[in-house]
């Protein structure tokens, strides 16, 4: 696996760290409570951080698992895709639509939306866990 680096990786309530400066991810299976999913190890760090993701979701983050990178792929494609329409004139816009049912500012929309950033929810504060 290959880590991308510089990647800012969410690891929940808040906490994000670099993706080059995690050295290792391990499940919390004793002693787990709420929010406490894994230990990441960091750079020059000499206890981990608790973070409130999955191993997987963090790796996912960190571009380090086949699916990740088929996704940026994917990410790549469409947001050329989405150029090379918005470079469309009006004549052929029209065309398109009038001859061949494919409307270019549906699609537009469509592919606009994919690329959005997805939104993490609203992590919780710590001392909320406590009340």
């Amino acid at each position: 696996m290959d880590v991308k680096r510089g990647r800012m990786v969410f690891l929940g309530y808040g906490k994000y760290w670099r993706s080059d400066r995690i050295l290792g991810l391990m499940p919390i299976e004793e002693g787990r409570g709420p929010g406490q999913r894994t230990n990441v190890f960091i750079e020059g760090r000499p206890e981990p951080i608790v973070a409130s993701r999955t191993e997987q979701s963090i790796l996912e983050d960190m571009g380090a698992t086949d699916d990740s990178f088929r996704l940026e792929s994917l990410r790549e494609a469409t947001r050329e895709l989405l150029e090379a329409f918005h470079e469309f004139s009006p004549v052929l816009r029209r065309a398109l639509h009038n001859e061949h049912h494919f409307d270019v500012e549906k699609w537009e929309e469509r592919l606009g939306v994919l690329l959005r950033p997805v939104e993490h929810p609203d992590p919780a504060r710590q001392d909320d866990l406590f009340d």
